[in-house]
């Protein structure tokens, strides 16, 4: 299974250097049924893309009374299907990547995963890992010559997406909810060729990150190699396949997760629990996107952090990060207790679309947050039901990871409201807590306090226009000071409701 790509991978570790590229996840998603039709590029990231956007508005709508075929992919003759392709509203196709080290469970997650949700009445498909399928042929990684290995690669990503795209039609085509599970995704490749090669790949296909990392899966699942965390169970001995000593495994478990960095949605599954509990946790995430109530069956382990940073230190400082252009635009819901938003996310003038509903909590859960990937057409007509008590926010978000810790620091850019200026906040989920948390947190950041659950830090609120101490609009959390460990325990509510 996913061993075989780390071993005939493992020879490009030695003379090429990679692109830190990994995800962490926020909030909790739903994939919804949307029109499976190419996002088209939308304004440059500036501080005139909220103007951009609503020049395009009436005309976008004009388009779409016209006609309502998909545009031509731009991913030249690949075709890419993306998140949300589902043709009936009330069913969803959730799309997710197995990727990580060798001996980090993934094919155990494999099925425990198909059970779990089997047994709620999904359909489960598993995509079968390439690498496996084209070396089972007769292929020798290791006495393939410099460009054969390139050109390899190039048609084990080709490959790799056309086996994909039949699962995702066989997914879009079933009438029950689907889950579709692959056995690492089209990223996975950047991790073990250099980076002036892997950008060479990219601009000869016509290939863009953002749709092939970003739309592409819902979720991606780092699941981290004993070798890290868990060396005592870390063994060669029964498999075949697998021959990696504990530093090259913890080098591959590293590489395979940084190719990640930036998907919107990515969770590290590492080993601080037990194998068991650690299965449990990644159904968990898995769960909690959906919006799924899983009630007291899986154990909550991981909550979301929040940290207000002093400055921004030179990007030298850094590890290797991936830097996005975000827009938000709250929008006009259907009752105070319901927050709805836009997202625009980008590199480079590509991007990707999220409609998100932040609803009251149900049994007991903090809260329920439903994510929709939005086609760019489906996006332009949300924005006409932007609230105007809102500002825009403007954010550049700096993905990266660390000590094994997905982190995202979101810096607040102009236009906005005064109270944004220089705001700078670090976000992080975790299970971990007390010296264990503080040793894990970025060193070179300094990190003014822990602000998660404060109202002053919602960003609903940091975007209101009026003045919180008259509005009656400002979100307060219902005990503002009963947080334990860090997390609100209660739902938000408007002030005086």
């Amino acid at each position: 299974m996913a061993t075989t790509a780390d071993q005939i991978m493992a020879p490009a570790l030695v003379s090429t250097t990679t692109t830190s590229t990994t995800t962490t996840t926020n909030g909790k998603q739903q994939s919804l049924s949307v029109a499976a039709t190419t996002m088209q590029p939308s304004t440059k990231p500036n501080s005139n893309s909220n103007t951009n956007d609503e020049q395009q508005m009436q005309h976008q709508v004009e388009q779409n009374n016209k006609s309502t075929s998909p545009k031509p992919n731009a991913m030249n003759s690949l075709k890419l299907t993306k998140m949300g392709s589902v043709s009936t509203k009330e069913k969803r196709v959730y799309k997710i990547v197995l990727t990580g080290g060798p001996c980090g469970g993934k094919t155990t997650g494999q099925s425990r995963l198909c059970t779990f949700f089997e047994n709620l009445g999904w359909k489960v498909f598993r995509v079968p890992e390439t690498a496996t399928v084209l070396l089972s042929g007769g292929v020798k990684f290791s006495d393939l010559t410099e460009k054969e290995a390139y050109k390899f690669q190039e048609n084990l990503i080709r490959t790799m997406v056309q086996i994909e795209n039949t699962y995702f039609e066989l997914g879009n085509s079933s009438a029950r909810n689907c889950l579709i599970i692959c056995d690492r995704g089209v990223m996975d490749a950047s991790a073990y060729i250099s980076k002036d090669k892997w950008e060479k790949m990219m601009a000869a296909n016509k290939w863009n990150p953002v749709e092939m990392r970003d739309n592409r899966y819902n979720q991606i699942l780092h699941l981290v190699s004993a070798a890290n965390g868990a060396e005592d169970f870390y063994s060669t001995e029964d498999h075949a396949c697998r021959s990696e000593g504990v530093e090259l495994a913890r080098e591959l478990d590293y590489k395979s997760a940084a190719a990640w960095v930036g998907h919107p949605y990515f969770d590290v599954i590492d080993n601080s629990t037990n194998f068991e509990a650690k299965m449990n946790r990644m159904i968990e995430s898995v769960c909690q996107k959906l919006g799924i109530d899983i009630g007291d069956r899986l154990q909550a382990t991981s909550r979301k952090l929040k940290y207000l940073v002093a400055a921004l230190p030179p990007d030298s400082e850094f590890p290797p990060f991936q830097d996005f252009d975000v827009v938000h635009h709250y929008l006009q819901s259907a009752g105070p207790k319901v927050q709805a938003r836009l997202r625009k996310r980008g590199q480079k003038n590509h991007w990707s679309y999220i409609h998100t509903q932040r609803r009251p909590n149900v049994h007991g859960q903090a809260r329920i947050e439903v994510k929709t990937q939005l086609t760019h057409r489906d996006y332009m007509n949300l924005l006409a039901q932007r609230d105007d008590a809102h500002f825009t926010i403007y954010k550049k978000r700096r993905c990266f990871l660390i000590n094994n810790q997905y982190f995202q620091l979101d810096i607040y850019r102009e236009p906005g409201h005064p109270r944004c200026k220089g705001l700078v906040l670090l976000e992080t989920y975790s299970s971990l807590t007390g010296e264990a948390l503080k040793n894990c947190m970025p060193k070179f950041l300094n990190v003014v306090k822990e602000v998660t659950g404060d109202p002053d830090y919602s960003m609903f609120n940091l975007s209101l226009k009026e003045d919180w101490s008259t509005t009656k609009k400002y979100c307060r959390p219902a005990t503002a000071k009963g947080a334990t460990n860090g997390v609100t325990k209660t739902p938000l509510v408007l002030n005086g409701q």
